[in-house]
């Protein structure tokens, strides 16, 4: 070895750069060297630190291609370039500039790649690296899940070699053309055409419509939400319950038409438990509550009522799985009622202060080698005061032995992230946090602990009593073992009910979305629900008391049972509920649900509209450019007037772009992008294809007056 190689080895030095300066500093926390603060970078003997601030480079506009293009004409148009331009963005070329230099170093042999272990991330590093034009240097990508020392020191010593990572690498360039072929070439064709008649017809200054993969369907979904609540016609029905007594204890019981009932298959009802008219309801009360003649006596005597049929079992509720983000977005939308973009900015805060793993996951369940190690997390909550008598009872009785064989541990179901949990760490940060952020974390750490624990046991009864050939049906639940739910009621519940007779009268731990549904009434900006009991499921689990619950324990078939009365219960059809933004978080994410085609249902299985990363924003901006409206205080999700006009202009030139299985199956093909099952070649021909085939129909169509018709039906809808 020359003395120059000895002095090169002395002098190379690593070089770690960040997606943001607050991960940076993480970064040089846990290598505990003595670093120097520089101008956009830290540095010490071995190693520099430096940062992005998000994107610093992203891709040209046309008119970088040639001038001519910067005005719109359906003459340039499609525009599809076979070599992409990239540009430094103008407000944080400073900090471009100083990592480019760094990058370049002639004393930096390695750079550790330490944006966010995403696909976002990714391309943010890939396109200053392009644009620095580094040769020449060994590139290292660290993949991390939180940002507590040892994570960050476990990510430095098993990172990989940068190009392991370039499948993933082309799926996010693929994503960003596609975004901006569609945007591009669709926005310019469509204000082309039909811009200057809705200009005129709204009295705007000036329009230009906005199209985009994902936004776009996201606004036909609220917009096709919207028309079926105006379309929907309340129909009302007429319920009977049975007011009936067990030796001194009231129940009640709901009558269904069921085989054997007079009125079985009856073209009077509505459904089995209910007539369309209030005439054939009080026919039917009336005739239960006539005397009848008792064949034995001779004499009129009140129809006699037995239960018919007792059914005792027991029900389990197991712990939900843990949050991903969408899971967590939806949560806090209903408790809160924050927007997603809100809910991202706070489990990104509680990530950068060591409180919680990586928040731009879309899993719900944990990695076998995270399971493994889980008894570190949760012997740091033991400090966390609300949950720390249940992480002290995990750890002493071994509670979390095993948990790598249950149904919260399942590596397939795990792409980049597992599941957002507690770190057990950075405890000390939570008095800095805002009180909303708070409890977010608390939900964290409860839905993680809760896992831990067995189901919640019930023990259920289901009645069925009978009199003059009709059946009335009760159903009554209580809980003998709540399991896990004593660790899942949350501080903050405003209803802090102690009744554990029904098993979800607290909703202390809500693992779906409840469908309560909205009457007309309640159209547009109210989120009531009815009280009506419309179309609720007859089968409801309710409430009883001890001493009910005793004799229920004793009652045997065949017993008779008292009737004091039978009352009409009025209730009425109720259209579908306004998406929250909650909840069309969630409808993102299972955009499978759109889809009729089983196969296809199949194929784009784990592929939503957009993804965790980027859901957020999408509703953020149709609400900044006046498409839609996000009620601040409900979460409501609504149209505006120029939404159901761009809405209707799309469904009558690019349809395609309105239909989820579509959008979905891009998300798919990126995904097989990045996993190596189909390549970016082949994935870029059938964007161009499809940009080229309906940037040209656009092109040819002439309906711009047809569509009037269109504006006006939805126009009636809002006010003057």
């Amino acid at each position: 070895m020359t003395f120059l190689q000895k002095d090169y080895i002395k002098l190379a030095k690593r070089l770690f750069i960040a997606e943001k300066p607050s991960v940076a500093r993480q970064f040089s926390d846990a290598l505990k060297e003595n670093m120097k603060q520089g101008d956009g970078f830290l540095e010490s003997e071995n190693t520099v630190v430096t940062w992005c601030v998000g994107h610093l480079v992203s891709m040209s506009y046309p008119d970088k291609y040639d001038p001519a293009l910067e005005r719109w004409s359906l003459d340039t148009i499609p525009f599809i370039p076979d070599e992409y331009k990239y540009e430094v963005i103008g407000n944080v070329s400073k900090q471009f500039n100083i990592v480019k230099r760094l990058l370049n170093r002639e004393d930096v042999d390695c750079i550790y790649i330490c944006t966010d272990s995403g696909r976002e991330g990714e391309y943010i590093y890939r396109l200053v690296d392009a644009m620095a034009g580094v040769h020449d240097k060994q590139r290292k990508r660290v993949w991390i899940d939180s940002q507590t020392d040892e994570e960050i020191l476990r990510g430095i010593k098993e990172a990989k070699d940068w190009s392991e990572y370039d499948a993933l690498s082309a799926a996010a360039y693929l994503r960003a053309k596609e975004d901006y072929l569609m945007g591009i070439n669709f926005s310019r064709a469509l204000t082309l055409k039909y811009s200057y008649s809705i200009k005129q017809y709204l009295k705007l200054d000036k329009c230009v419509l906005a199209v985009g993969r994902v936004m776009t369907c996201v606004l036909g979904i609220i917009v096709s939400r919207e028309r079926e609540i105006r379309a929907f016609n309340k129909t009302p029905f007429y319920r009977i319950l049975g007011q009936f007594e067990l030796n001194g204890h009231s129940f009640e019981g709901e009558w269904k038409a069921v085989e054997g009932s007079h009125y079985f298959d009856s073209p009077k009802l509505y459904k089995e438990n209910g007539f369309k008219r209030r005439e054939d309801a009080e026919g039917l009360i009336n005739a239960l509550k006539t005397p009848a003649t008792n064949p034995e006596t001779g004499n009129l005597e009140m129809r006699p009522c037995i239960l018919e049929s007792l059914e005792k079992k027991k029900e389990t509720k197991n712990p939900p799985l843990l949050y991903n983000l969408a899971e967590l977005q939806n949560d806090c939308s209903k408790f809160f009622k924050i927007s997603p973009n809100d809910t991202l900015a706070i489990a990104q805060e509680l990530y950068e202060k060591k409180l919680t793993t990586y928040p731009r996951t879309d899993a719900r369940v944990l990695s076998t080698a995270v399971a493994k190690e889980i008894y570190k997390n949760i012997n740091g909550l033991k400090g966390y005061g609300l949950c720390a008598p249940f992480a002290a009872e995990i750890l002493d009785k071994g509670m979390y032995k095993g948990i790598e064989k249950s149904r919260y541990v399942n590596d397939k179901q795990i792409t980049d992230h597992y599941a957002i949990i507690p770190t057990g760490q950075g405890l000390s940060a939570l008095s800095s946090l805002n009180p909303t952020a708070v409890k977010v974390y608390e939900m964290i750490v409860r839905r993680l602990l809760s896992i831990f624990y067995p189901a919640a046991v019930y023990q259920k009864f289901s009645l069925v009593t009978k009199i003059a050939g009709e059946k009335f049906f009760a159903n009554f639940k209580v809980l003998e073992s709540e399991g896990y739910l004593k660790v899942a009621e949350y501080s903050f519940k405003k209803d802090k009910s102690n009744d554990k007779n029904t098993s979800d009268a607290k909703n202390n731990a809500p693992d779906s979305l409840t469908s309560s549904k909205l009457t007309e009434k309640d159209a547009p900006d109210s989120d009531k629900d009815t009280d009506k009991d419309a179309e609720k499921d007859s089968e409801e689990d309710v409430s009883a008391d001890t001493g009910l619950l005793e004799e229920l324990k004793k009652a045997k078939p065949g017993m008779p049972i008292k009737v004091n009365d039978f009352i009409l219960k009025e209730g009425e059809t109720s259209p579908p509920k306004r998406y929250t933004s909650g909840s069309m978080i969630l409808t993102m994410e299972n955009a499978g649900q759109f889809i009729e085609d089983e196969e296809l249902r199949s194929q784009i299985k784990g592929s939503g509209i957009g993804t965790s990363a980027t859901r957020a924003g999408i509703i953020d901006k149709l609400d900044k450019i006046g498409y839609i409206k996000l009620n601040k205080k409900t979460q409501i999700l609504t149209p505006t007037l120029l939404g159901e006009i761009v809405y209707d202009v799309v469904d009558n030139s690019i349809k395609s772009l309105l239909n989820p299985s579509l959008t979905a199956s891009w998300e798919k093909g990126l995904t097989m992008v990045a996993d190596k099952e189909i390549s970016d070649e082949e994935y870029m021909k059938k964007l161009s294809d499809y940009i080229t085939k309906w940037t040209n129909q656009v092109k040819q169509l002439r309906n711009q007056n047809a569509m009037y018709r269109y504006y006006d039906v939805s126009k009636s809808f809002y006010k003057k």
